[in-house]
């Protein structure tokens, strides 16, 4: 059974364009489970193309009104419950053959800066909150989209982001650390009571981009119980920073390998991005995944530590997380 830790298919459903990675019907041949749906708010069309080649360094997008962002979360959310899966609020829900879905915000633009709405977004079943994504809010600032470039680059949370976090906390809502800057990191850190997760990540020390996570910040994740959801764009995975679908899948084994050795095999997953990034053609989507655990199995990884990578880890996290 896999847990996936990021995908996108709910925006590519709401702007009216075919899946290219997450065909459900492909799901259960694939033992693929579900795992994170996110609702993303785009900005400007093309604002965030990412060069082909590295070196690359591009500007944060500009912060996205309140009220826009709002609107366009609830039509997302119109479009999350029309895929009809199960939606999940406990680890239980998951279970093999079905695929189950997490409610999961990737950016916080929709949520008032007072709070007022968290509520009834915990109600419509919200369990998973990334705090920004290549963009300041209202509560933090994301990095931008540099390499190489060091996720150090701007201010912590705001008051209004401490706040969020401690909100997500009493509601047992997951709080995403993917795409926010060091500074802010270290700000949820320091605050949390729940492990510390970054869904769609990699290890800094592989591919020097700022969306990927410092030794120091992977040790935090670990000493905590928390997890590494390792990201499939090949722009985060590759030494070079190439954003080129010529790449081996032997990448990802790569970033997993480090970080179980770093911090531990209870420490690390899969965060495809599937449907919001460009992966390699060996993985193509989520048809992909026995491809990979293949290839976890001939690095050397028994059958109990694909198990935790694949779902274990994710499900342990969501019992220590989700009331």
């Amino acid at each position: 059974m896999i847990i996936d830790g990021h995908n996108d298919l709910v925006l590519r459903t709401w702007r009216e364009q075919e899946t290219k990675h997450v065909d459900l019907a492909s799901a259960e041949a694939a033992d693929f489970a579900g795992g994170f749906f996110a609702l993303w708010v785009p900005g400007a069309p093309g604002a965030m193309d990412e060069p082909v080649l590295a070196p690359y360094n591009l500007p944060l997008e500009p912060r996205l009104p309140h009220a826009h962002a709002a609107v366009v979360a609830q039509e997302q959310l119109a479009v999350f419950r029309s895929l009809g899966l199960p939606l999940a609020t406990s680890p239980a829900d998951f279970v093999p053959g079905r695929v189950t879905a997490i409610l999961h915000m990737e950016g916080a633009e929709a949520l008032d800066s007072m709070l007022t709405d968290l509520v009834g977004w915990y109600r419509d079943g919200l369990r998973s909150l990334g705090l920004v994504w290549g963009r300041p809010n209202a509560f933090a600032e994301g990095v931008p989209f540099r390499f190489p470039g060091s996720p150090d680059t701007g201010p912590g949370l705001t008051t209004a982001g401490l706040r969020l976090v401690e909100a997500c906390n009493d509601l047992g809502i997951l709080v995403d650390l993917s795409h926010l800057n060091e500074r802010g990191f270290w700000d949820v850190a320091g605050i949390t009571t729940a492990p510390l997760v970054a869904t769609h990540s990699n290890a800094h020390a592989l591919c020097a981009s700022t969306r990927n996570l410092t030794d120091r910040q992977l040790d935090a994740i670990g000493e905590s119980g928390g997890v590494v959801g390792i990201n499939f764009a090949v722009g985060f995975l590759r030494e070079d920073g190439n954003n080129v679908v010529d790449t081996p899948l032997g990448e990802i084994v790569r970033h997993i390998s480090y970080i179980a050795k770093r911090i531990g095999v209870e420490h690390v997953a899969f965060g495809s991005d599937f449907d919001g990034a460009l992966v390699s053609d060996e993985v193509g989507g989520i048809q992909g995944f026995p491809a990979i655990v293949a290839a976890l199995a001939e690095a050397g990884f028994d059958e109990g530590d694909i198990a935790k990578i694949t779902h274990g880890n994710w499900l342990r996290v969501f019992g220590a997380t989700w009331r």
